[in-house]
């Protein structure tokens, strides 16, 4: 065999058929001399089918004639050219869809002639790369929106336009209600689809051209150009209303919730900061308002939002100042007036501030992540009060509230046992009170949770019951020793014309399933009358007393024994 060396001829035509791109070799009147067999699998065409054809061929009909002009100026100046120099380039494939490629050239003398060799190289797979990280670069990747850095050009995009076509922009700032807990109930994976859920129900209550855009977490964005103050709010509200709509995720229930801030350019902010700055105080006034609720920005917030920054600074001190009190209201057994237990509250009077009521700063200490600490420090100090009871002589037993928080924290059991066992206090003498609204959330959670905590000998109270949607059968199964009827069905109790035919009720169910009850909110001898003639067996209220410190209820107790 006749090394490769001695015949080039033989090894150029080799080198040309292997070789991965399409290589063409095109003469002086643009028309196809060669084509090896990378360049039939790039455009479809047998070299048959090409040789001897322009290489118009590979350019739709409207395209041709700027190629020949392209091809004429480069044969009045031909010259190397390298791959990458011309971007976006395709060819028409003999299906007729296009194929993008790059494309080199090259000069060649034949036969005293020149002519042009054409390397063509297939870049599918590179531009379906270049859109895939362009989608992530510019796009959530859980929910396909917009993602902050892409809703943050399409913003300031607005305001350039707007430079030329007045109009007005609202920004409407979405927060889903408590997805924390579903996150922290069901898990990751669930969470995840809770918000392609919520993602999908947004995109179907706006407009196409709208921009929506998921900033992180379970936040959301939606940019409406040229649209009315009034017309802002309806498409907020329109969110609100999908979002509240019941919604099945891998078997589980889940109620979704959003709440919405709106802010205006140019009514409120003239740039994207502060405009997006003003959404947020207006949607943290939302969730004020309790679920599913919008609010539309007012320069009042500004001080709202400042208010509610110092009152959080300062009770962060307040706990870490070990500033905060506990106060307790004595729970009175009936028939007789013995006190039996107290409910711990929370108190906090502010050097600054001055005296600060639970309902203003619970809510504060709950969106800032202060309310675990807060409520470690509230069981720390019950279980120390309670074994200086026991230790005098009054064995009461101590009521504790638990947040929402606190109880959604797997480690709540193990905290508790740890605490109990350092003081070497008697479990019974603490009681954990626990909302209806909260052990309904999630019963099946509720009930593994209860049962461990009553595994470790503590009692435990359903609060404000009445106001929640307990199931009989859900209620059946929770380990719960009382029940504690909330004060809103005691207020009216003796007023001419007063309905008690629930609170009989509770009583009545109470005593069918074995629970105690306790009501709270008695003020009236009329209402405490009605309690008792109801076979009620404990209250808790101003007739007796209000929370006070220790040293009082101390003191109460001692009395009532003299």
């Amino acid at each position: 065999m006749t090394p490769y060396h001695e015949q080039p001829e033989v090894l150029a035509q080799a080198i040309i058929a292997s070789a991965p791109d399409g290589i063409l070799l095109v003469d002086d009147s643009n028309h196809i001399l060669l084509a090896n067999s990378a360049m039939e699998k790039i455009c479809g065409y047998t070299r048959t089918e090409l040789v001897g054809q322009p290489v118009e061929i590979f350019l739709p009909p409207q395209a041709r004639e700027r190629h020949r002009t392209n091809v004429q100026r480069y044969a009045a100046n031909p010259q190397q050219r390298p791959m990458g120099m011309v971007e976006n380039l395709s060819l028409q494939h003999k299906s007729g869809r296009m194929v993008p490629v790059d494309i080199a050239l090259g000069q060649v003398v034949r036969d005293g002639g020149q002519a042009t060799v054409v390397f063509v190289r297939d870049i599918t797979g590179i531009k379906e790369l270049q859109r895939q990280m362009q989608f992530h670069a510019t796009r959530d990747t859980l929910t396909g929106l917009a993602n902050r850095w892409m809703f943050n050009q399409h913003l300031a995009q607005a305001f350039r336009q707007m430079g030329r076509q007045p109009g007005k922009l609202a920004l409407l700032l979405l927060d889903l209600d408590d997805f924390k807990s579903a996150n922290d109930r069901h898990g990751h994976a669930v969470g995840d689809l809770v918000l392609v859920e919520a993602a999908r129900r947004i995109a179907a209550s706006v407009r196409t051209g709208d921009v929506i855009a998921r900033l992180g977490g379970d936040e959301f964005v939606v940019l409406l150009r040229e649209i009315g103050t009034s017309d802002a709010v309806v498409v907020a509200e329109k969110i609100v209303e999908a979002l509240a709509q019941p919604c099945m995720v891998e078997g589980h229930g889940i109620t979704l919730g959003g709440s919405i801030g709106i802010a205006y350019c140019p009514d409120d902010a003239q740039d994207a900061d502060t405009l997006m700055r003003y959404a947020d105080m207006a949607m943290y006034r939302a969730k004020s308002l309790g679920r599913g609720q919008c609010a539309v920005y007012s320069a009042s917030m500004a001080q709202q939002i400042a208010h509610r920054a110092r009152v959080r600074d300062r009770l962060k001190l307040a706990l870490d100042a070990g500033e905060l009190q506990l106060c307790y209201q004595p729970q009175i057994r009936l028939p007789g007036q013995t006190v039996t237990g107290v409910e711990a509250l929370l108190r906090w009077t502010d050097a600054e501030l001055g005296e600060q009521h639970p309902a203003d700063f619970i809510p504060i200490a709950e969106s800032a992540d202060l309310i675990v600490p807060i409520g470690e420090w509230v069981i720390e100090m019950a279980c120390r009060q309670a074994v200086a009871w026991r230790d005098a002589g009054m064995p009461l037993r101590v009521g504790v509230n638990l947040s929402a928080r606190q109880f959604r924290n797997e480690a709540l059991a193990d905290q508790i046992r740890t605490t109990l066992e350092r003081h070497g206090l008697d479990p019974a003498l603490i009681e954990l009170e626990i909302t209806e609204s909260e052990a309904m959330a999630d019963p099946k959670r509720t009930g593994q949770l209860l049962k461990r905590l009553r595994g470790l000998g503590v009692a435990i109270a359903l609060d404000d019951f009445g106001t929640g949607h307990s199931s009989l059968a859900y209620l059946r199964e929770l380990p719960v020793t009382r029940l504690k009827i909330d004060k809103a069905f005691i207020r009216p109790i003796g007023e001419p014309g007063s309905e008690t035919v629930l609170v009989k009720a509770i009583l009545a169910l109470a005593s069918t399933l074995g629970l105690e009850v306790v009501a709270e909110g008695v003020e009236t001898r009329a209402q405490l009358d009605f309690l008792r003639d109801n076979g009620c067996n404990a209250y808790q209220g101003w007739l007796f007393a209000k929370a006070v410190p220790a040293e009082r209820v101390t003191a109460l107790v001692q009395a009532m024994q003299r």
